[in-house]
């Protein structure tokens, strides 16, 4: 019985998500895109990621010309009303905007405008459509970078045209791009081969940025339901730019 019970493998102690600190990748502002629709859920998802260890968000909205027709003057509006919301009922953890930008004509104009939301000094959130493998992304990526922004792919494990491999992991973050992974892939939520592809980023050490992609509160629950996990621990020992925000 002593040897069972002193051979036993211990639960493994939930990652401290303070070690993150900046969330980077969530929608927050109510009713402007699928994420929170209502004041009282923003303030509830505020209160839960300062309850998990954040002490900062940067809330990036979605910017789709067929979807969400989002400017910066309306991100920026719903920015100061949830800081004030928030302020009223005391929570501390600070909120700023930035945007996820669809890779779209649309946007290669605003890219020329220069009048894009950013976070980190000069990073733009940007995403590709998930199905079909993306066109001319490398002039787009050459249009942000000559304009003096850089570009942060979003939840790069998730297109599955790049799945089994992280060879182009590589060769964007050669050209400049950064590479945003989403916690939630590690627990599987978005299925096996997610988790797959956002453990070899890990193991690779292809991981800028990590992000919750927050649209509602199951999100932030399944995150803290597996905090636990082996390759949530790895992240401890990467150099995420999270902790330069």
């Amino acid at each position: 019985m002593l040897g069972k019970f002193f051979g036993r493998k211990r639960k493994s102690e939930p990652f401290d998500l303070s070690l993150i600190g900046v969330d980077m990748h969530s929608h927050l502002i109510p009713g402007i895109d699928d994420g929170s629709k209502s004041m009282d859920e923003t303030i509830a998802l505020l209160a839960k990621f300062q309850s998990l260890g954040y002490r900062k968000l940067i809330t990036t909205p979605h910017i789709m010309s067929d979807y969400y027709r989002n400017t910066p003057e309306i991100i920026e509006r719903g920015l100061e009303e949830v800081r004030a919301t928030a302020k009223m009922i005391g929570l501390t953890i600070e909120i700023e905007v930035a945007a996820e930008y669809y890779f779209d004509d649309a946007f290669l104009q605003m890219i020329e405008d220069k009048k894009l939301l950013t976070f980190g000094g000069a990073c733009v959130l940007v995403e590709f459509a998930f199905m079909g493998q993306p066109m001319f992304e490398n002039e787009m990526f050459f249009k942000l970078i000559s304009n003096g922004y850089t570009p942060v792919l979003a939840h790069f494990e998730r297109y599955a045209f790049f799945h089994g491999s992280s060879e182009k992991a590589k060769e964007y973050r050669s050209r400049g791009v950064l590479i945003q992974m989403n916690l939630s892939s590690l627990s599987g939520h978005y299925g096996p081969e997610v988790r797959k592809q956002a453990e070899r980023l890990i193991d690779d050490g292809l991981v800028d940025f990590v992000g919750t992609d927050c649209h509602r509160m199951q999100h932030l629950l399944a995150l803290e339901e597996n905090l636990a996990l082996p390759y949530m621990h790895k992240l401890a020992g990467m150099e995420l730019k999270n902790k330069q925000l």
